[in-house]
């Protein structure tokens, strides 16, 4: 019987940026599968900020040298690796640098969103997809972690269900207490329409505030994991609205046990809903 293949995209892990529920799950959780028996990728944007020196980061001109195109225009997409530090797992880093070179994640000097959030989602979105099918490997979950990572259920059953390396991969979202204020650029809904992907029942990209984002990624995900205390709380209502399988309390020191029987239970259609 063949491996179990979890693909993890995250908008923040251990130890390349700061402690957070996310970027701890994002750490962790890889680890704890992998050591499970299951197969693992794991990807995250290269921001400015990651020191590539002291973290050894690589280019894999292999994967490197497309194009992806975002809203009309080309952009280069570079991959790079480097090892979590005592565990023999790659992180891929997913880089540009018109999107991923200045010396901050999300936010200016001002504390306002970047402008361009939504066109540096969607290249990071396209560009883990894209690198994936060059790796040759069919993810049978893909666990996201973090809004910056809410655009990829949508990509994958939308501009990608006829991708034989993603047709039947189940995705699992997890949401966390990391709200951002303000709101993405208004025309994000035209810029993923300019993909070929409808948008038209998509009401809440008018308005694409955390909320709303979070509920769109709820909309095209097959499972949902309660990452961390604090969910905001329309969300929490939200989720007792959907029909999909949902991890809701767990004890933390459970959490990776908790989350790989999950995995199983998704991928086997079993009945996992947890309260």
């Amino acid at each position: 019987m063949s491996k179990t293949k979890v693909l993890f995209v995250s908008q923040e892990i251990l130890p390349f940026s700061a402690e957070s529920p996310n970027a701890s799950s994002a750490r962790y959780l890889p680890q704890a599968v992998h050591e499970k028996g299951k197969e693992t990728r794991i990807f995250m944007p290269r921001y400015g900020k990651i020191n590539e020196r002291r973290h050894q980061l690589h280019e894999v001109i292999r994967l490197s040298g497309m194009n992806l195109i975002v809203n009309d225009t080309d952009h280069p997409l570079i991959i790079k690796v480097a090892s979590i530090p005592q565990i023999r797992i790659q992180v891929y880093f997913i880089d540009n640098e018109e999107y991923f070179h200045r010396k901050a994640f999300f936010h200016g000097e001002d504390g306002g969103l970047f402008e361009d959030n939504d066109m540096r989602m969607i290249f990071f979105t396209k560009g883990v997809l894209e690198t994936v099918k060059r790796l040759g490997w069919s993810p049978d979950i893909i666990h996201c972690h973090g809004w910056f990572s809410a655009l990829m259920p949508l990509y994958v059953k939308e501009l990608y269900k006829r991708a034989p390396y993603f047709a039947a991969a189940k995705i699992v979202y997890s949401l966390y207490d990391d709200a951002f204020e303000g709101k993405l650029h208004k025309d994000i809904a035209a810029k993923i329409a300019f993909d070929g992907i409808e948008t038209a029942g998509m009401g809440g990209l008018k308005d694409p505030d955390f909320v709303n984002l979070s509920k769109l990624a709820l909309q095209y995900s097959d499972a949902v994991v309660m990452g961390s205390a604090g969910v905001n709380a329309q969300l929490k209502q939200h989720v007792d609205t959907l029909d999909v399988p949902v991890l809701r309390q767990y004890d933390e020191e459970d959490y990776l046990t908790a989350v790989d029987e999950f995995y199983d239970g998704v991928v086997l259609g079993k009945s996992v809903l947890v309260d």
